[in-house]
């Protein structure tokens, strides 16, 4: 618990003083009082759509992490030290407008020679490490396991009853999406053609006037999309790219008979054999977008007038590519795991999970290896709409059972709509298994190419919590792990509100350990005091 100093207290001005002590800065200022807000009512603006994670609560009624507010208010031109966050990931766009200034460099190699120049026992790993190879698609491990019969027959069985669903799923769904998607795109083709237009917006199908019963049933499809609130080339994107993943599921994820992992040449079920994989952590398909997308939200390079503004300042991506378009391996975790707290991480995101892990030894081994080191472990806690309480629910790696070190944070997603609608109904929950909530849905953030989009996922939240504990690290770097865990877990915002969880209203200490939201400026205020020896945790 937070001693009686470090509680929210409402109505007094905010002071801030900035010196040196003990490495740290000193911050003088109140908490922030959200415990009264009221809900959201209007729509966000486009400028607050691209960044509502970073609004404050009290000022925008928006559930963000108040990170303007700390930059404005506390931080201002004060300077913290480099920190290194390690992404471990898909491979990420190095060439970034908005990355490229904020990768980490390893000091002690020599770009391109196939020599191991600081002798980690990786060749060339200028900025990180790739222990994909070249391989991308991959299989979802509960495919590999029934390929390679893994595990005992109830194992197996719990497998193939879980891959059966899945794939019943995807055979139904894809033909359907593909036909819904080729009636939308006709439509749309027809309706420009009639108003002589490209671009058209609802007005514009409510006024028109169907010439014949065709046109009215085409204007109407095209009023049921535009209803919901989404650009009709917006919605026929979205078709397509749920085709693409459909594809992926039958032809990759679910195909018992592939086998993704030929290109690396190892056997991803030996830990002892390594020497695999490449010092070139770039992505490789213009599909593999996710690691581009997650080291946006940490670090995007601040007030560059490009694109968009990282939760954190004084950052070094380590860019690891060890997650494919399939499940990841727990050999590769491992290693990336052990890799990025030798090379001098502070803190790791981990927006990956999967329901098998037959290895799971093996990442917690290297978790507990990372806490040793004093690295903090940020999760995102999986997309299912799961309460991972329910022991069945797994998302790997996960401390379902029993903590499996105090540097291990999981994180669940909010939505921009503060008020019962707040958790993102994608986000796994469990007041026991997930310990804070962060911006998760439609976050803006990179994209391969020196592009941008909107993605949603815890995938996005654990980032922006990430970037809160970078920030920490940064100003306040005699902290441990330890302690920047409870400092963002303690410093959260906990207003009262009940919200929609698993088709019943719960409060946030009913589906996570802290019963809050991540915040930067309260995290920050927390850690001066503890810092300065006038909080303890």
């Amino acid at each position: 618990m937070i001693k009686s100093k470090i509680q929210i207290m409402a109505g007094l001005g905010i002071g801030l003083l900035v010196m040196g002590c003990n490495s740290s800065v000193v911050l003088t200022a109140p908490p922030i009082n959200y415990t009264n807000t009221s809900p959201k009512v209007a729509e966000l603006s486009d400028q607050q759509s691209r960044h509502w994670g970073h609004l404050d609560l009290q000022k925008d009624t928006i559930p963000g992490m108040s990170v303007d507010r700390a930059y404005s208010e506390l931080l201002k031109k004060k300077k913290g030290k480099q920190v290194i966050v390690a992404v471990i990931d898909s491979g990420i766009d190095l060439d970034h407008e908005d990355i490229k200034d904020v990768l980490w460099t390893n000091p002690g190699e020599k770009p391109g020679n196939g020599i191991d120049d600081d002798g980690n026992g990786y060749v060339d790993d200028v900025h990180g490490y790739n222990f994909l190879g070249e391989s991308y698609d991959e299989q979802l491990e509960m495919a590999r396991i029934l390929r390679l019969k893994i595990g005992d027959d109830a194992y197996q069985q719990s497998a193939k009853s879980q891959l059966d669903e899945k794939l019943g799923e995807a055979q139904a769904t894809l033909p359907q999406i593909k036909q819904i998607e080729q009636l939308v795109s006709m439509a749309n083709r027809n309706i420009q053609e009639a108003l002589g237009k490209e671009v058209y917006s609802l007005e514009d199908l409510e006024n028109y006037t169907p010439k014949n019963a065709q046109e009215e049933g085409v204007v109407g499809m095209l009023m049921q999309v535009a209803a919901t609130g989404q650009d009709i080339p917006d919605a026929i994107k979205d078709l397509q790219k749920g085709i693409e993943y459909y594809e992926a599921q039958l032809n990759y994820n679910l195909n018992v008979d592939f086998n993704g992992r030929t290109p690396v040449g190892d056997d991803p079920y030996d830990l002892t054999d390594t020497g695999y994989g490449n010092g070139d952590p770039m992505f490789r398909d213009q599909g593999e977008s996710h690691g581009s997308h997650v080291a946006g939200i940490i670090a995007a390079t601040r007030n560059n007038k490009k694109g968009i503004n990282g939760v954190a300042k004084n950052v070094k991506i380590m860019a690891i590519r060890a997650v494919p378009n399939g499940d990841e391996y727990d050999k590769d975790i491992a290693l990336a795991i052990r890799y990025a707290a030798d090379n001098g991480a502070k803190v790791i995101n981990a927006s990956f999970g999967k329901g098998f892990s037959p290895n799971s030894e093996w990442v917690y081994d290297a978790l507990k290896y990372a806490a040793a080191k004093d690295v903090l472990f940020v999760h995102a806690a999986g997309n299912d709409g799961n309460n991972l309480d329910t022991p069945e629910n797994h998302n790997f790696p996960n401390d379902q059972s029993q903590e499996i070190a105090d540097n291990y944070l999981t994180v669940g997603a909010l939505t921009s709509a503060f008020g019962s609608n707040m958790i993102a109904v994608f986000s796994n929950y469990g007041q026991e298994s997930v310990d804070i909530f962060a911006p998760g849905e439609k976050i803006y953030s990179t994209m391969p190419s020196d592009s941008y989009e909107f993605q949603g996922g815890t995938s996005m939240a654990a980032p922006a919590v990430s970037g809160v504990a970078a920030m920490i690290r940064s100003y306040f770097p005699d902290l441990s792990a330890a302690q920047v865990k409870k400092i963002i877990m303690e410093s959260g915002i906990s207003p009262s509100v009940k919200v929609d969880v698993g088709g019943a209203e719960k409060s946030l200490s009913e589906i996570s350990k802290s019963g809050k939201i991540a915040n930067l400026y309260n995290a920050l205020i927390l850690a001066s005091e503890v810092a300065n020896g006038k909080t303890s945790l």
